[in-house]
């Protein structure tokens, strides 16, 4: 069973045959999938699923703190399932694929005080961008 879906259980979420089926696309690592990709991925398991209630599971999982959305670029919103463990993101520059990082350090601690403007900092997001290994290798 996967991560998310232990967690969904342990809060009690009432699961549901839909509700199941897109939280087991959002299984696994590195996993930020767009709301379309989302939806064929169920529709596969169960072809009943209407787009609605994918669109609703997934509106609901991110409420819940289950699941971040991420957006990057102007591209289409994702959904990463690894909403427990801190991390940032690394974004291919060309075709936009993600990839969870895990970098040391606190990111805070990059902003100095003078930097904050009498804000206190909740918590900080960062981006790393560059080309993945199949945009860097020329056809």
């Amino acid at each position: 069973m996967s991560d998310l879906l232990q967690r969904l259980r342990g809060r009690g979420w009432r699961m549901t045959a839909q509700r199941r089926v897109v939280a087991e696309v959002l299984a696994g690592e590195h996993v930020h999938l767009t709301a379309d990709e989302v939806l064929a991925q169920a529709t596969a398991r169960l072809p009943e699923i209407s787009r609605a209630t994918v669109y609703n599971t997934l509106g609901e999982l991110v409420s819940l703190g289950e699941v971040i959305e991420v957006t990057t670029d102007g591209r289409a919103r994702r959904y990463d399932p690894n909403a427990h463990r801190p991390h940032q993101h690394l974004v291919c520059a060309d075709c936009g694929t993600i990839r969870d990082v895990h970098p040391t350090g606190d990111p805070l601690a990059e902003l100095p005080s003078a930097e904050r403007f009498g804000f206190t900092v909740l918590a900080a997001e960062m981006t790393f961008r560059g080309r993945c290994p199949d945009c860097r290798t020329p056809p």
